[in-house]
């Protein structure tokens, strides 16, 4: 038996997601998958554009056989947690075999050359990170620099573009991926499948996979059946039953009175306490915030070449559902605590069946059942997953009471 796992987000899956499903299952020759998946918020700081739910219909039906959330507190993090978040919570389950990710080099031997480099952090590399930051540069950026110097000082295999593997997203993930394998002394092997089609951010469709941003894109702008084609069947179906229940995808921007609000009256001392805030940029969120009314050129006026914008949405994110620095280690030290189940197929619970056998985590499947742990580090992350989503359903303006919906809804069980 062997188990192939993937980190996702699914948002929606589209058929570049069902082409890497196939060919990791083909490549790693296994028998079941598991997809821990981010739920009602993502990495680069925004809502889902679906709830969890849906997004885990559309794995199951389109042949992921287990789906299992990632926490909130990992879901909404730099490449680097969120890797982590995902390697960790695989690892803990015991049984997986490997774990898949694509990536635009599509090479494991140059990624797994950076991961090295990171996860040892030599001196020479951490003086010239130093310096970089120093120059005002962002972390990627900085981080990017002093790998390449490192490499060429001590003239690693130089059959590779560096600079360039590490200006691509996927590979960049890839590489935190691989890291987290090694600093957990992690038995899972890696696999790296080549993304083809569309960049992430690629907004052109066309026959070949276009990306998430792209599908999402021209929902928005041209309505729904504007992607029919370029979507799976089952992942059509999902979206429009989605729509017919709850009428409005989510987006950033739906919560823009709400963060208004937060940036205008929260204490200069509860902003400074998040996550990823270094000194002068809570001044400068707060003083773009009192000089515009939508949150998307606030951040646009906040985004300089230190602070990326997906840094600043996750800040915005975090600050929603009040996750502060000390919280986020405190809970970093007692994760994982539990396994959420959002789906599964009939081959997903053998694999359910098998985690109760291999692994000590307590396994949610009726949300409310979490009591019966009476486990405080369980309850504490979990109550981020179940604020994320009351938050999220706020963000549909629904005319609907959407509140408590994690005790309302089941997984979805083919």
């Amino acid at each position: 038996m062997t188990v192939v796992g993937f980190i996702t987000e699914y948002n929606p899956f589209h058929f570049g997601h069902k082409y890497h499903l196939e060919e990791s299952m083909g490549k790693a020759k296994a028998d079941y998958s598991i997809a821990i998946m981010s739920g009602s918020f993502l990495q680069r700081g925004e809502p889902s554009f679906i709830d969890k739910w849906t997004k885990a219909k559309m794995a199951v039906d389109n042949g992921v056989d287990l789906v299992l959330e990632l926490p909130f507190i990992f879901s909404t993090q730099s490449a680097e947690l969120f890797a982590y978040g995902g390697i960790k919570l695989l690892d803990s389950l015991n049984i997986v075999d490997y774990i898949s990710f694509g990536s635009e080099i599509g090479d494991l031997e140059p990624l797994n050359t950076l991961a090295s480099i990171l996860a040892v952090e030599p001196d020479f590399y951490k003086e010239i990170l130093r310096y970089n930051l120093s120059l005002g540069l962002s972390y990627s950026v900085s981080r990017s620099n002093a790998l390449n110097n490192y490499i060429n000082k001590y003239h690693i295999n130089n059959t590779y573009n560096y600079q360039e593997i590490l200006n691509r997203s996927n590979n960049i993930l890839g590489i935190e991926y691989l890291k987290s394998l090694i600093n957990l002394n992690s038995k899972i092997k890696p696999v790296t499948i080549k993304r083809s089609g569309k960049d992430y951010n690629d907004l052109n469709l066309s026959n070949d996979f276009a990306s998430a941003t792209g599908i999402r894109n021209s929902i928005i702008n041209n309505g729904l059946p504007s992607i029919k084609n370029l979507v799976p069947f089952e992942t059509y179906y999902h979206l429009e039953e989605y729509l017919q229940k709850y009428h409005k995808f989510n987006l950033l921007e739906n919560y823009n009175q709400i963060l208004l609000y937060l940036i205008r009256t929260i204490e200069i001392e509860k902003l400074k306490s998040l996550l990823d805030i270094e000194p002068g940029l809570e001044n400068r969120i707060v003083n773009y915030g009192n000089k515009n009314n939508n949150i998307k050129e606030i951040i646009n006026s906040i985004v300089t070449k230190r602070y990326p914008r997906t840094r600043i949405q996750r800040l915005f994110i975090h600050l929603l559902n009040q996750l502060d620095k000390k919280t986020f280690w405190e809970l970093y030290n007692i994760y994982p605590s539990y396994v959420r189940v959002l789906g599964a197929g009939k081959n997903g619970l053998t694999l359910i069946n098998k985690i109760k056998k291999n692994s000590s985590l307590p396994i949610i499947t009726k949300f409310a059942d979490y009591k019966h742990f009476k486990d405080n580090s369980l309850e504490k992350i979990l109550m981020f997953d179940k604020r994320a989503t009351d938050i999220f359903f706020m963000g549909l303006e629904s005319s609907i009471v959407l509140s408590n919906m994690d005790y309302y809804n089941s997984p979805y069980i083919k």
